[in-house]
């Protein structure tokens, strides 16, 4: 795990599962990152363009037409099922949980997959892909930005001070990249996978609480 490195600005493929609150901004993130997002599909199916697809006329077209439906973005209409097992360095599952199992995990070609649902990769899935050397960011891990930015919003309330979005971005930035790091050190530390090194990371952190502030109503 340690020698596993890809970089979004070497132009690195990417198909995003799920193109609703969480998918759209992942599939604009990647893109403005430098990835290259070649599906994106929702409860109407997808789209595939080996060229990429254009992020952000593909977001306007959800907004008027509340779906991907009939949207081709200069490529072709694929499936759900279709859009998890494409040919991309990178898989973004956003949609619903349960949809990386057994009977496809075989079949993902992704070398990264990163969860922006909650469960969207069954236990069985994790053992497939964690033997076939595929690196899983899981969903405790990596949709916990909703979270992180809804503190932030009661820390404003709070103080009655309000931070630009700029400012919001970049605290985020900085608080999910550190907690990627401990998780990392974490699951190499103890010779495991990202989403056991989350839990060991998780527990510890309630342990130590409970040292030190003893047992309280």
């Amino acid at each position: 795990m340690s020698g596993w490195r890809l970089d979004a600005r070497d132009g690195i493929t990417v198909a995003v599962h799920g193109f609703g609150n969480v998918g759209r901004y992942a599939a604009l993130a990647a893109h403005q990152a430098g990835a290259r997002v070649v599906a994106i599909s929702d409860i109407s199916g997808g789209v595939y363009n080996g060229k990429g697809i254009d992020v952000a006329e593909a977001m306007t077209w959800t907004d008027l037409n509340r779906s991907l439906e009939g949207y081709t973005g200069g490529g072709d209409r694929i499936g759900n099922e279709e859009l998890l097992v494409l040919d991309a360095e990178v898989l973004l599952p956003c949609a619903t949980g349960g949809v990386v199992t057994d009977a496809n995990a075989g079949e993902i070609k992704a070398k990264l997959i990163m969860e922006g649902a909650n469960g969207p990769t069954t236990l069985a899935a994790d053992r497939i892909l964690g033997d076939r050397g595929v690196l899983i960011v899981p969903d405790v891990l990596a949709n916990a930005g909703g979270v992180t930015v809804s503190y932030f919003e009661w820390v404003q309330d709070l103080q009655n001070y309000f931070w630009s979005e700029g400012e919001i971005v970049g605290r985020l930035r900085e608080i999910m990249s550190r907690a990627f790091d401990e998780v990392m050190s974490v699951a190499i530390s103890h010779k495991t996978d990202l989403r056991t090194g989350a839990l060991i990371k998780g527990i510890r952190r309630v342990a130590d609480a409970k040292l030190a502030r003893g047992i309280f109503p």
